[in-house]
């Protein structure tokens, strides 16, 4: 009985020093409904995931930045982050600029991040992107030789 005991708790502490190095793959994340992306990041903050950047993650996929902490994201040269104001649908069926979703989206990047938004006019409806060496600068560089489930 000791032995099944022994191994019961050996597999226990393995699977939580797995899950804790685990690492979440963000690539072509065109992003969504920010709500939706503040609670995956919140979560997946919480579980103690790292995070590689390797490709598009645009809108609310950019969530990630403010939500995990600094030294679990890296990025590859593959990665582009791409930010602009939030919106909502209008009673027209056309994109509506969200003011107040908007600064909430703003307030919740990194005061670095914040400053290159700011350096290039803020965030509007134009599509403005982070990458090269500009993103390295403020991110570490990472390379896919670890395993990574694709989110």
């Amino acid at each position: 009985m000791r032995v099944v005991t022994g191994l019961l708790a050996a597999l226990l502490v393995l699977g939580h020093v797995a899950a804790s190095h685990a690492v979440v793959r963000i690539g072509e994340d065109r992003g969504g409904r920010i709500g939706t992306y503040v609670d995956k990041y919140q979560n997946l903050r919480d579980t103690g995931q790292s995070v590689i950047i390797d490709g598009l993650c645009a809108s609310a996929c950019t969530i990630v930045l403010g939500a995990v902490p600094h030294d679990r994201i890296c990025v590859t040269s593959h990665a582009a982050l791409g930010f602009h104001a939030a919106w909502d649908v209008g009673s027209d069926g056309r994109a509506v600029t969200n003011s107040e979703a908007t600064h909430m989206l703003y307030l919740m990047y990194p005061s670095a991040i914040r400053r290159w938004i700011k350096q290039r006019g803020g965030l509007t409806r134009r599509m403005i992107f982070l990458r090269g060496r500009q993103l390295t600068d403020l991110y570490r560089p990472c390379y896919l030789n670890a395993r990574a489930s694709a989110h």
